[in-house]
C-alpha cells in the first residue's frame, strides 16, 4: 500500500514537472483601473500553471495606437467592452475571443479624510480649484466621470478645473499627492473589499454613467501561445474571481 502511494505521488510530480516543463510567456496589455488585481492573478495563474503573465500597463486608448503600430502583446485586458470588439473587426484580435472579466466601478475621491461626503454634493457645493479624471478620449472611467457630470448638469462649472490624467493611475496620482483636491478614479485604486480604505469618497450610483463592462480579447499574435489561452481561461476561475471581487469589481452574469 505504502509502495503504491509513494508511486502516486511520484507520478503526479512527474506530470507536474511535465506540465511545467511546457510553460510560457504571454505579453499582456492591461488596462490600468485592472494594476492591482491583475497583479495578483498573475502570481496566481503562474502558481497554478507555470506560466507567466508579463504585465504591462497603460490607458487603453494608448493601448490600441501601440498596437495598430504592431506591439506585441498577446493578450489585451481593455477598461471597456468597445474597443476588444473594434480590435477583432479590425483583425488585430481573434474574432469572437472577447469576454466581460469585470465591471467596474467609479469613486469620487479625495486623499483627505471627510473632504468628499457620501453623497458627494461637495460637486455642486464646490470650493476647491481642481478635479482630477482621466482623460475621456484615452480612458473608460474618464469618459464615465464625464458622463456623471454631465448628469449632475455641472460641465460648465467644474470644466474650468479639470486635471486630465493620461490614464486611471495619472489621475489617481494627481489626487494622492494633493496636485487635484479630489477626482474620479476607480474603486480598486483605494478600496479593499469593495471599501473605500483611505481618504473619503462617494461611490458613484451606477445609475449615473453606462455600465463600465471590461473585456478581455485573445489578439492575433496570441492565436498560437498556450499560455495567452491559458490565461484568458484562468481568469474566468474562482480564484481569479475572487481576487476580482476583492477588489470591488462586479462579476458579469
Amino acid at each position: 500500500m505504502i509502495f503504491k502511494i509513494l508511486k502516486l505521488l511520484f507520478m503526479a510530480a512527474l506530470l507536474l514537472v511535465s506540465g511545467f516543463s511546457y510553460a510560457a510567456t504571454t505579453l499582456v496589455a492591461v488596462a490600468s483601473n485592472f494594476t492591482k488585481p491583475m497583479t495578483d492573478i498573475a502570481a496566481e495563474f503562474k502558481k497554478t500553471t507555470g506560466h507567466i503573465a508579463q504585465l504591462s500597463f497603460g490607458s487603453s486608448g494608448k493601448f490600441v495606437s501601440q498596437l495598430e503600430n504592431g506591439a506585441p502583446f498577446d493578450v489585451f485586458l481593455a477598461a471597456d467592452e468597445h474597443v476588444p470588439l473594434n480590435l477583432e473587426r479590425t483583425g488585430l484580435a481573434v474574432a469572437t475571443s472577447h469576454f466581460t472579466y469585470a465591471i467596474g466601478k467609479l469613486v469620487l475621491w479625495s486623499s483627505v479624510a471627510n473632504y468628499v461626503d457620501d453623497q458627494g454634493t461637495i460637486l455642486a457645493k464646490g470650493g476647491f480649484q481642481h478635479i482630477a479624471l482621466a482623460d475621456p478620449k484615452l480612458a473608460p472611467y474618464g469618459a464615465a466621470a464625464l458622463e456623471v457630470i454631465k448628469n449632475k448638469n455641472l460641465l460648465d462649472t467644474l470644466q474650468p478645473l479639470f486635471v486630465l490624467g493620461e490614464n486611471i493611475s495619472q489621475t489617481h496620482q494627481f489626487v494622492s499627492t494633493g496636485n487635484a483636491e479630489l477626482g474620479f478614479v476607480a474603486l480598486s485604486q483605494v478600496s479593499e473589499n469593495g471599501k473605500i480604505t483611505s481618504g473619503s469618497g462617494w461611490l458613484v450610483p451606477q445609475t449615473l454613467y453606462a455600465p463600465i463592462k471590461q473585456n478581455a480579447v485573445l489578439l492575433a499574435l496570441g492565436a498560437a501561445n498556450p499560455a495567452a489561452k491559458a490565461l484568458l481561461a484562468y481568469l474566468t476561475s474562482a480564484p481569479a474571481k475572487a481576487i476580482i471581487k476583492k477588489y470591488g469589481y462586479d462579476l458579469p452574469n
